[in-house]
């Protein structure tokens, strides 16, 4: 997939090229945000990581020229952190934000979560007839009608969960695969996100449990045996 980084800072361009590329995106840098529309509409890229303030033509702008004519997605980087400046980059059109400063591997997952979203025929996780998560709409279905929405923390836990059912996974290795910019967190909140799965999972399926508790050690997934 192509990939438009519009950025006037070369070195943080580079960094997000490099870190892009490893993850086999082809990328393309532009620091100036009149030049990077005339060629973003000439070659529309799958995704733009777009900068707020650029030289040329500020990013609100060229974000709103794309979305008059392209369907593509707009992953807004900003240092404005007002929340007025968020609302209105996704009221023009945007798919995403992120505020600077950011780490490099949190933009590649941003990325990859927005792909998932925009990209057609996207598919679902499914582990059972009984348990399905919708990793673009954040939504886990049990029982085919059954629903609830996840936050994307909530989504990652328990994706991480499902794909290995009855594995049991520690503190540290769930903190490691939900928090992909090495924040430090403590475990209490993981046993704060996994108390709020449940209590959605318990709202929508109050007969049966899916997140068990492993004493002394973490957390495992196991589908519930249940009768059609």
């Amino acid at each position: 997939m192509k990939i438009a980084i519009v950025e006037d800072e070369p070195k943080l361009a580079r960094i997000l090229q490099g870190y892009l590329q490893k993850e086999d995106y082809d990328t393309e840098i532009f620091d100036d945000g009149q030049l990077a529309l005339d060629a973003i509409l000439a070659s529309p890229p799958d995704l733009v990581l777009l900068d707020l303030m650029l030289p040329g033509l500020d990013g609100m702008n060229v974000c709103r020229e794309i979305r008059q004519q392209l369907d593509v997605a707009i992953i807004m980087m900003t240092a404005r952190v007002e929340e007025v400046d968020r609302l209105l980059g996704l009221e023009i059109g945007a798919d995403d934000y992120i505020c600077k400063p950011f780490s490099p591997r949190e933009v590649v997952a941003r990325v990859k979560a927005v792909l998932r979203r925009t990209q057609p025929q996207a598919e679902s996780s499914t582990v059972d007839q009984h348990f399905e998560l919708d990793e673009d709409r954040a939504v886990v279905r049990l029982c085919g009608d059954r629903c609830c929405t996840l936050t994307l923390v909530e989504l990652r836990l328990l994706k991480t969960l499902s794909d290995k059912p009855g594995q049991i996974f520690s503190r540290d290795q769930l903190m490691q695969r939900i928090y992909m910019d090495n924040r430090i967190v403590s475990d209490r909140t993981i046993d704060s996100h996994v108390k709020k799965i449940r209590h959605k999972l318990h709202d929508i399926h109050p007969e049966a449990e899916y997140v068990h508790s492993v004493y002394g050690i973490g957390y495992k997934f196991e589908l519930p045996e249940l009768t059609d």
